[in-house]
């Protein structure tokens, strides 16, 4: 009986690379580690490491985020596939990236490979280790597209927010100012959020109304229609 693996079939590692991002300061900001061990060593990357026997992608995507930074992120899936080749010095490396939202609150402590751990604005990063320079990028375009669409950015925010901190965090992701009453109009008509029937005072502003997402509406789920067209830069 032939077996059903062709010869020309390898084998290879597989690791888990995790895009984490949050906003901070009207920021937006990634999640970096500063690498413990080679290759690399003491150069920033992204949080992530092998996938174990046994282990499916995503649980290894929470597990490497969990021991390297202590954080548990509010929404994770999966960006895509890069490799194997020219992307690790030690040879042949598959990495499935995972983009991860991180509520704004949520402080990293450093743990596993990682000697530290830390958020950083995406405009001061640049030259990080392996390709993941590239894989950031990918995720932070994936999070701003997926923005035009669906409630994403709530999961920034918490389980009830203000429209005012869900605009804070487009206009951080995007890099724009958006028209407030246009956005209010437009995110509490469509049917995505439910008014919570309290407010918040926060300093010496007007009381702010709370929302939180309708039931049965997920992160990911693309009910907003017409879609809230990004602006030019």
């Amino acid at each position: 009986m032939k077996s059903l693996i062709p010869a020309t079939a390898w084998r290879m590692p597989v690791a888990v690379d995790i895009v984490a991002l949050t906003v901070r300061q009207g920021q937006l900001q990634a999640l970096l580690v500063n690498r413990g061990i080679e290759p690399f060593q003491g150069q920033l990357a992204l949080p992530g490491g092998f996938v174990l026997d046994g282990e499916d992608v995503e649980s290894a995507a929470r597990r490497e985020l969990a021991e390297e930074t202590d954080l548990t992120p509010a929404y994770l899936e999966q960006l895509r596939s890069y490799g194997p080749l020219g992307r690790d010095p030690r040879g042949p490396v598959l990495s499935v990236a995972h983009l991860a939202i991180v509520p704004i609150t949520d402080i990293p402590h450093p743990g596993g490979d990682a000697q530290a751990a830390g958020w950083t604005p995406i405009d001061a990063l640049d030259g990080l280790a392996f390709d993941h320079d590239r894989i950031l990028a990918d995720g932070i375009e994936r999070l701003r597209a997926k923005l035009e669409y669906s409630p994403l950015a709530t999961a920034f925010c918490g389980e009830t927010f203000t429209i005012a901190e869900v605009r804070a965090v487009y206009e951080a992701v995007w890099g724009v100012s958006l028209d407030q009453r246009n956005f209010h109009r437009k995110l509490t008509t469509d049917g995505c959020l439910e008014a919570t029937g309290t407010i918040r005072t926060v300093g010496v502003g007007r009381p702010a109304e709370l929302f939180r997402r309708a039931p049965g509406v997920a992160p990911w789920d693309p009910v907003i229609y017409p879609p809230i067209l990004r602006p030019p830069r």
